[in-house]
C-alpha cells in the first residue's frame, strides 16, 4: 500500500540499543505502507512506520560519488567519508562520538562510485538528538588537522593492504582494461600518492559541492510519523546548499575485444574476474537478463556454472555470475577463484556454457524454478528496519517508482524462455570476455571437447608490477 503525506506524536518505550539490532520487524513486503513524505521545506522522503521494534533507521544517498574525484585528488570521497563523524560544529572529535554514545546513535558514511551514502539507527525516544548529530556532521563537519591525518593513515593502511589482495588487484585490472581512463577505473579509495595530497580544503570542497538538497535521496522505518517526520527532515537538511555542483561523468563501454590479463603473483590459485557489457537498470530487458544470470550463474548451488565447475569437476568451490548497471555503465560479471592449474580448464567452461546458453537457451523447468526462487526470496529482504530502509533508498536510486515491491514480482513471473532467448543473444558474448587473473595460470583448457580459444593467450598486465614476481 502506498499513500503520499504532505505534513502527528507516538508514545515509545525505550529497550536497550544492542537489543534492539537483534530485533526484527518481520513486516511482510506486501503489507508494508509506504510513505511519500514532503517536509514544510520540500525535502521528500519515504517512510515506513514500524512500530513493532523501537528502531529508527535512516539511509541517505546523494549523487556524485567517488567517480566525481579528481584523478590527481583520487581518494577525497572516501576520505570525507571517514571523517563526517569525526568532529562538527562546536563538537571536537572525542565530544562528537561521546555525545553518539550518550544518545545510544550510531552515524556511519560511506562512499561507491556514483553515491556518497549514509546512514543514521536511533532508539525512537532519542531521535531528536541523534537527528540533531547526524545534521551537524553533514553541514559542519570541522575536518580538524589531527582527525585527518588519523584517518588518512588508517586510509594508507588500507590501501597498502588492497595491494597485496589477488581480488583487489584482479579488479583493479580489470576496470582499468575495461574502461581505461574512465573515472569508474580509478582507484576509488585513493592511491598513496594521491591521498598524501588531499587537503582540508578538498575535503571542504567535496562536502559543499556533492551534500546538496536536489541530489539527495532519503528512506526512513521505524515508530515515527509522517509529521514528526516532516520536521526532522527540514532541521536535519535544511541547512544543506540547495543544489550540488558535480563533474558530468561521461557514459562507458566495455572494451570490445577479448583478452586475458595476467597479473602474476606467487599464490597457490588463481583469481580469476571476467566479464562484458551489461545492461542499463532501466533497459527493458534488464528484468529479464537477471532471471537469465539466475540460471547462468547468480542462483549459487541451482546455477549452471555451479554445477559445471563446482559439482561435476571439483574445479572451485564458488563461481557466480552478477549484474553491475552502474549509472554510466554496465557490466555483466563473474569471478571464480581456481588452482593455478586448472584455470584454462575453469574459463573453458565459463565460455561454453555462455555459448551453450545463448546458442540454445534454457529449459522450462530451469526458468520456472528460477521464478519460484526470485519470488519466493524477495520477502527475505525485508526482514528488518536496516534492511528495509536499504531497499527503499535502492528502488529510489535506481527510480524504479514507490510502487516497485508491489510490481516486482509479476514482473519476474512474466519472463518467458523467448524473453531469455533474446537477451542472452544481446549480453553473452564469451568470445569477446575480458579476464583478469591473478596468480601462476595455466591458461591451456584440458577439459575433452573445450577447444582452445583464439584469445586464451594472455596479455601483458595493465596492473603495475609489485611484489614478489
Amino acid at each position: 500500500m502506498i499513500r503520499a503525506v504532505f505534513m502527528r506524536p507516538v508514545a515509545l518505550r525505550c529497550v536497550p540499543f544492542a537489543l534492539c539490532l537483534l530485533l526484527f520487524a518481520a513486516l511482510p513486503a506486501a503489507a508494508m505502507d509506504i510513505e511519500r513524505v514532503v517536509s514544510p521545506g520540500g525535502i521528500e522522503a519515504w517512510l515506513v512506520q514500524e512500530d513493532e521494534v523501537p528502531v529508527i533507521v535512516m539511509n541517505v544517498a546523494w549523487r556524485g560519488g567517488t567517480a566525481t574525484d579528481e584523478a590527481g585528488k583520487a581518494g577525497v570521497a572516501n576520505m570525507v567519508s571517514g571523517l563526517l563523524d569525526e568532529g562538527a560544529g562546536d563538537l571536537s572529535s572525542e565530544q562528537f562520538q561521546r555525545r553518539l554514545d550518550e544518545t545510544a546513535a550510531r552515524i556511519s558514511f560511506s562512499a561507491d562510485s556514483d553515491y556518497f551514502n549514509g546512514t543514521l539507527k536511533t532508539l525512537a525516544d532519542r531521535k531528536e538528538e541523534a537527528f540533531g548529530l547526524f545534521a551537524l556532521a553533514i553541514s559542519s563537519p570541522r575536518f580538524d588537522v589531527e582527525a585527518v591525518e588519523r584517518i588518512r593513515a588508517q586510509i594508507g593502511s588500507i590501501v597498502a593492504r588492497n595491494r597485496e589482495s589477488p581480488d583487489w588487484i584482479a579488479s583493479d585490472a580489470w576496470y582499468k582494461a575495461a574502461l581505461g581512463n574512465h573515472p569508474y577505473a580509478l582507484e576509488s579509495d585513493g592511491t598513496p600518492e594521491t591521498i598524501a595530497k588531499i587537503t582540508r580544503d578538498d575535503l571542504l570542497g567535496y562536502t559543499k559541492k556533492t551534500l546538496a538538497r536536489d541530489n539527495l535521496k532519503i528512506a526512513v522505518v521505524g515508530p515515527i510519523s509522517a509529521n514528526e517526520l516532516g520536521s526532522l527532515l527540514d532541521r536535519t537538511f535544511g541547512s544543506l546548499p540547495a543544489e550540488a555542483s558535480l563533474p558530468d561523468i561521461p557514459d562507458a563501454t566495455v572494451a570490445p575485444e577479448g583478452q586475458v590479463i595476467v597479473t602474476v603473483r606467487n599464490f597457490p590459485q588463481s583469481v580469476v574476474l571476467f566479464g562484458t557489457q551489461g545492461l542499463a537498470r532501466d533497459d527493458p530487458d534488464f528484468i529479464p537478463a537477471f532471471v537469465m544470470n539466475h540460471i547462468l550463474g547468480g542462483g549459487s548451488f541451482s546455477s549452471r556454472l555451479m554445477e559445471e565447475v563446482r559439482e561435476k569437476r571439483g574445479l572451485a568451490y564458488s563461481v557466480g555470475t552478477y549484474l553491475n548497471p552502474m549509472k554510466q555503465a554496465a557490466m555483466l560479471m563473474g569471478q571464480v577463484g581456481t588452482k593455478n592449474e586448472r584455470v584454462g580448464e575453469t574459463l573453458a567452461i565459463v565460455r561454453d556454457e555462455m555459448k551453450r546458453m545463448r546458442d540454445k537457451g534454457v529449459t522450462e523447468e530451469e526458468l520456472n524454478d528460477a521464478k519460484t526462487y526470485l519470488t519466493g526470496s524477495y520477502p527475505l529482504r525485508f526482514t528488518s528496519n536496516a534492511s528495509i530502509a536499504g531497499q527503499l533508498l535502492g528502488i529510489q536510486l535506481e527510480d524504479l517508482g514507490i510502487d516497485y515491491i508491489d510490481r516486482r514480482n509479476g514482473l519476474i513471473e512474466a519472463v518467458t524462455r523467448e524473453d531469455i532467448e533474446r537477451v542472452a543473444q544481446r549480453l553473452l558474448r564469451p568470445e569477446n570476455l575480458l579476464v583478469s587473473v591473478v596468480g601462476k595460470p595455466n591458461l591451456s583448457p584440458k577439459a575433452e571437447g573445450l577447444p582452445p580459444t583464439d584469445d586464451m593467450a594472455p596479455k601483458p598486465s595493465t596492473h603495475p608490477a609489485e611484489g614478489p614476481q
